[in-house]
């Protein structure tokens, strides 16, 4: 187009959870760029592909009120923090708040472009893309949609991938109706707001029913029903209209993520229950060979203390891991030859404690202990990873429950002895002045 244009980009040092932060002036002649980076309050238009990196000083130093149009994408791209703290919250409102704060509530706009680019192109790698296609609609980027295009072109990576990428972002700015009535034909067919109790506990019973059988899902719900009407029973009539039920939530997360631990037979069924399938061929084209890197305890022993080995395995596995599937109503019984292991019979174990330490609490429970009975209730979500790493995580999810038990019920439990390895929370002790 005969623009001339400057780029001054700071990177962080890890290839993924660092931050890039990108300076980019565009003019008709070279000689007004004059410095690369943009100076105080002298932003046209933020577009934050990253949440995080666009709400952060340096970012929003640049933006000016009234002034400034910002196309912030809402999806929460892991940080560095998340590797330490897997419960890391970005606080996506407040970083939305800091945006609007900063250029003015009209001047921000918004949209997901992982979700838009997994469920289109089958890969969330051309987020960036469908995020700049959405800022080129808007009229935040001046360069012709020819340039563009061209542009893509000559990078020559995954070009009619990027150009359908680019033109995803731009229907997402100019017709969301279209992309609801695109995306609706793949809709689930549980409830569209998966964050009710009902859709959870629907959730749960359609997995559990797959994952074993309909009496075992039965068994969930029931539960389930029994701590709802004991919360009811506590809670006043006007929060129970409103829905607010976070204990039976807790409950109904928690029993669903430890009922339907992943062993082996779960791993099979989930390869070949025609989704995988569904979703290779939706993300390649052609023919695909197919590899599975396992750690079955027999072929991949490990020293103790380390964790298993890992073993290629070829494309024969699928048609194995059908009947492997099958052997999903051997899970818990005599003839279980995976169910022997440390873990699967903490699994299980696990299961039934959990089931009996939410029934001991239910007769104790009263409007001034529903938020402890919650934070107790949720502790099953921490006990992520498998192996090792799982069971480093349900020891410290243990140690945290005695905590909770003596807060919940002083009289009842008894103060856990102090332990480092615990991570458990200590006072600090506050002294009077002088």
């Amino acid at each position: 187009e005969g623009k001339s244009a400057s780029v001054l980009d700071f990177m962080g040092f890890a290839q993924k959870g660092g931050s890039v932060l990108s300076f980019v002036r565009f003019a008709d002649r070279a000689d007004r760029l004059n410095q690369v980076r943009i100076d105080t309050q002298q932003a046209d238009a933020l577009l934050a592909c990253d949440l995080v990196v666009g709400a952060s000083p340096d970012a929003l130093a640049t933006v000016r009120h009234g002034r400034t149009r910002i196309l912030a994408n809402t999806h929460e791209v892991p940080v560095a923090e998340s590797l330490r703290n897997p419960d890391a919250s970005l606080r996506v409102p407040q970083l939305l708040e800091k945006l609007r704060f900063a250029a003015g509530a009209d001047r921000v706009e918004t949209l997901d472009a992982q979700a838009l680019a997994e469920s289109f192109l089958g890969d969330s790698i051309y987020s960036n893309i469908v995020a700049l296609g959405s800022g080129w609609q808007r009229g935040l980027v001046p360069v012709s949609l020819e340039a563009l295009l061209r542009a893509i072109e000559l990078n020559g990576v995954a070009v009619e991938n990027n150009k359908l990428a680019f033109s995803l972002g731009r229907l997402a700015a100019a017709d969301t109706q279209a992309i609801a009535e695109l995306l609706r034909g793949e809709a689930p067919a549980v409830a569209r707001d998966g964050s009710t109790l009902e859709a959870i506990v629907a959730r749960g019973v359609a997995h559990l029913t797959a994952y074993q059988s309909a009496a075992y899902a039965r068994r969930y719900a029931d539960f389930v029903e029994r701590v709802r009407e004991r919360e009811i029973a506590v809670t006043p009539a006007q929060v129970v209209a409103e829905g607010a039920l976070p204990f039976t939530r807790a409950v109904a997360q928690s029993l669903l993520k430890l009922m339907a631990y992943k062993d082996e037979y779960e791993v099979a069924r989930l390869y070949t229950d025609g989704e995988f399938q569904r979703t290779l061929a939706r993300q390649f084209e052609g023919d695909v060979r197919l590899e599975f890197y396992m750690a079955p305890p027999v072929l991949s022993r490990s020293r103790e203390g380390q964790p298993p080995r890992k073993v290629r395995l070829g494309g024969w596995m699928l048609p194995a891991m059908k009947l492997l599937a099958l052997g999903r109503r051997l899970r818990g019984t005599a003839l279980d030859f995976f169910g022997r292991t440390a873990e699967r019979r903490m699994e299980r174990e696990l299961v039934e404690s959990y089931r009996a330490r939410t029934d001991s609490l239910l007769p104790a429970l009263d409007a001034s202990r529903l938020k402890t009975a919650t934070e107790i209730a949720a502790l099953p979500l921490s006990m992520r990873g498998f192996g090792h790493v799982k069971m480093a995580n349900v020891a410290l999810a243990r140690a945290r429950e005695a905590e909770l038990l003596h807060r919940f019920d002083p009289q009842t439990y008894p103060r856990p002895a102090a332990s480092k390895e615990a991570g458990q929370i200590r006072g600090i002790r506050v002294t009077a002045a002088a």
